[in-house]
């Protein structure tokens, strides 16, 4: 079997999930479609012990209203319970999921889930089909096509988004002038080892836990993991955490990184599309 039937049964297989995605979209019967999303709310926050592990998030109790039978439940985030919580403080609302009919398997997200129509796997076949055609392309008719393929579409795609992109990072500047301060405290360091089952290499994830309350009142706990020196002796350290009032979830502990961090994603974006850009161009003057 040659590369070109190899290619042609790829971008076929792909092509039939993508088909499937999409009829189990309409029909309404993708897992993400099947899937209850509720609002919960946090409340209670257990402090992290100083020296343990950052394995699922911060620990806390979690309120929920039963859709079925309106009463309130209450859950915990231990064990694998889906995205961890970084940041918690009481009264914080975070979404709860879980299949239909099986409420014993919620899962956490930081934030309040919007319905979904499961279309990303569809998606991602329909991508890998395009791949499958561009390599084809270049099998058959040269491999400047595949220079073509790649950079025209993602120059494409690079520019419309870049504006957007922009406007993202001016409205992320305006939120960092706009945060308040206020007195915090590394409550604990934990600390997680791995050890790499190919070579016996390890490694050390350190994770800085801070403690600090809003001029509302709201006393959050949140990992630290950026902006702090030495981190691994932080421990009882009184730092100053900069938070946005309307979601304390988005603190630092230096506003300048992070600005410097936002105007060098935007200059990346453009050299990524510069570069693709290029890249069409060389592959069109080489035909």
């Amino acid at each position: 079997m040659g590369w070109d039937e190899v290619l042609t049964l790829w971008c076929a297989a792909w092509g039939v999930a993508a088909l499937v995605g999409y009829g189990m979209s309409l029909a309404g019967v993708t897992k993400a479609q099947r899937t209850v999303r509720l609002t919960g709310r946090i409340v209670r926050v257990r402090e992290p012990r100083h020296g343990g592990s950052r394995a699922g998030g911060i620990s806390v109790v979690v309120s929920y209203r039963d859709p079925a039978s309106g009463q309130e439940v209450i859950v915990t985030n231990d064990g694998e319970r889906g995205e961890m919580i970084t940041a918690a403080w009481e009264g914080r609302e975070i979404g709860v999921s879980h299949p239909r009919g099986r409420p014993h398997a919620y899962r956490f997200s930081p934030t309040v889930q919007e319905p979904d129509r499961g279309l990303g796997w569809p998606g991602f076949a329909v991508f890998l089909v395009y791949v499958g055609l561009v390599v084809l392309a270049a099998v058959d008719w040269g491999w400047p096509w595949a220079l073509i393929g790649f950079g025209g579409p993602g120059a494409v795609f690079a520019a419309v988004h870049l504006p957007g992109s922009v406007r993202a990072k001016n409205r992320r500047v305006e939120r960092l002038a706009a945060m308040d301060s206020a007195r915090g405290k590394v409550i604990a360091v934990l600390k997680d080892v791995s050890v790499d089952q190919d070579d016996g290499h390890t490694s050390t994830t350190i994770t800085p836990v801070v403690s600090f309350t809003t001029r509302e009142g709201t006393a959050v706990t949140a990992h630290c993991t950026s902006h702090l020196p030495g981190e691994a002796g932080a421990y009882g350290r009184d730092v100053t955490v900069h938070y946005t009032p309307a979601d304390p979830a988005e603190f630092t502990l230096d506003r300048a990184a992070v600005r410097r961090s936002e105007e060098r994603d935007v200059t990346v974006n453009v050299v990524v599309a510069v570069v693709l850009a290029a890249t069409a161009v060389a592959g069109a003057a080489l035909l």
